[in-house]
């Protein structure tokens, strides 16, 4: 696209130098001070495009290390240079004109060349307004915008400057000075317009409507809770939009990821190009269970945990649960971790929670183990059905595996279950049946069982 920024200005240089050297030239023959002007104007209109040409080639380079949000800028500086020309130009013109209407009225010629040289002008005018406008707006170009307005002033000067050679000719010689006052008006108008949009572009003013269409986007995204702050800006064609949002803080952290790669994807599909920086805020649910807030909590301290027990006694909470730290940690280093964690339980359900935990050891690596001869497990498999004849409430033990580790042996099984049962009074039948296992084999340091329910269409993992 910078290529056709690049081709559309250079093609308003060369349109604008030949319109400006024609309209020099019938303003010496015929002596009108309003197409003196115009080709004034003209020949800031000429540079300007220059200025445009430069600002489009410079502007479309790539950010670097010391334009971190690229070169956009740059079109709104060249701009902003070509407002304060108009702003001279006006005042210029108007000054004259004003004293050649209170003066000595100057000789002017409503001369055939005149006339037609503003016409070809105004033709010329109109199509480059028209081309300059159609690639501003598809590459959001300040500076070729700017262009577009000078091409457009210019045709209704031509005009105006028309009418007043026309009422010189039709005998009132303040006709042209009329003329040059109105020119003078209508490219300080221009000025005003195209300046008062530069500046905002220079200081970040948020491009209208585009906060909204950011804030709606991210509001669909499943996930946001709500869209908290959004800040948008314009650097060249590229808008740069930094957008706060709440999200659920039980979300884990891929989701929160997730959540924000689909806010990016999501404005883009509005905004093509958009350069987002998404922030998330943790905020809490209504409806969470105090056990998920436990839960939270030891998650975002990384401390694993295990049989939190949350109890309502009279006027305050109870919290017990079991921590796991590195098995090879000293008591006092497994203290600190166990102290913070419970101060921040206190922080979240109040300074009169009791809270209590239980440190158990874990092996942050794993544990190295391999199966036993198949004699041995087939051996214990034996003793391990055997014994659960004492527990009604289990049957079919299968899947038994045996593995020897350097700390003891780990076996794991499944077993069916009454389905009618509850999960507490299977768990507690499991308990104590993995007691009894122990017993069988006093090597054994940790029983793994998986309790399926017992139905002919249940199925097996």
């Amino acid at each position: 696209m910078s290529g056709a920024k690049e081709r559309i200005a250079l093609t308003s240089i060369a349109a604008s130098a030949a319109l400006t050297i024609g309209k020099f030239v019938a303003a010496l023959l015929s002596g009108s001070l309003a197409l003196l002007s115009e080709a004034l104007h003209g020949l800031i209109d000429t540079a300007a495009t220059i200025m445009t040409w430069l600002a489009v080639r410079f502007g479309d380079k790539p950010a670097d290390d010391d334009h971190q949000f690229g070169h956009g800028k740059i079109e709104s500086i060249a701009a902003l240079v070509e407002v304060g020309l108009l702003i001279a130009l006006a005042a210029g013109v108007a000054y004259e004109g004003i004293r050649r209407l209170f003066g000595a009225a100057s000789d002017v010629e409503a001369s055939p060349l005149a006339i037609g040289v503003l016409v070809v002008s105004i033709i010329v005018d109109f199509f480059r307004a028209r081309a300059l406008n159609k690639v501003a707006k598809e590459t959001d170009s300040h500076a070729l915008e700017a262009d577009a307005l000078h091409f457009s002033t210019d045709m209704w000067s031509s005009a105006f400057v028309i009418v007043g050679l026309v009422a010189v000719g039709a005998g009132f010689p303040q006709g042209d000075a009329l003329a040059a006052l109105v020119v003078s008006m209508t490219i300080a108008i221009a000025a005003w317009m195209l300046g008062k949009r530069t500046i905002d572009a220079l200081m970040d003013a948020a491009p209208t409507g585009a906060a909204d269409s950011v804030r709606q986007a991210a509001q669909s995204v499943r996930g946001v809770i709500e869209v908290e702050q959004v800040r948008t800006r314009k650097v060249g064609a590229t808008l740069f939009a930094d957008v706060t949002v709440a999200v659920p803080r039980m979300l884990p952290l891929d989701k929160v990821a997730q959540v924000k790669s689909q806010i990016v994807a999501a404005v883009r599909a509005e905004i093509p190009g958009a350069e987002m920086t998404v922030t998330t805020h943790p905020r809490a649910l209504d409806d969470e269970s105090l056990l998920e807030r436990v839960l939270l909590i030891a998650a975002t301290r990384r401390v694993p945990v295990h049989h939190v027990t949350v109890q309502q006694i009279e006027e305050h909470l109870a919290v017990a649960c079991d921590i796991e730290v590195d098995g090879r940690m000293s008591l006092e280093a497994a203290h600190v971790i166990a102290s913070r964690f419970e101060a921040a339980l206190r922080d979240e359900f109040g300074a009169q929670t009791e809270v209590e935990t239980h440190i158990e050891p874990l092996d942050p690596h794993g544990i190295r183990g391999r199966d036993v001869m198949e004699e041995e497990r087939a051996s214990l498999a034996t003793a391990i059905t055997a014994a659960a004849r004492a527990h009604p409430m289990l049957g079919d033990i299968h899947d038994v595996r045996v593995r020897e580790t350097a700390k003891g042996r780990v076996v794991h099984f499944h077993c069916l279950a009454d389905p009618k049962h509850t999960v507490a009074e299977v768990h507690q039948v499991i308990d104590a049946f993995e007691h009894d296992i122990r017993r069988i084999d006093p090597g054994i340091v940790r029983v793994v069982s998986h309790a399926e329910p017992r139905r002919g269409d249940a199925a097996r993992p």
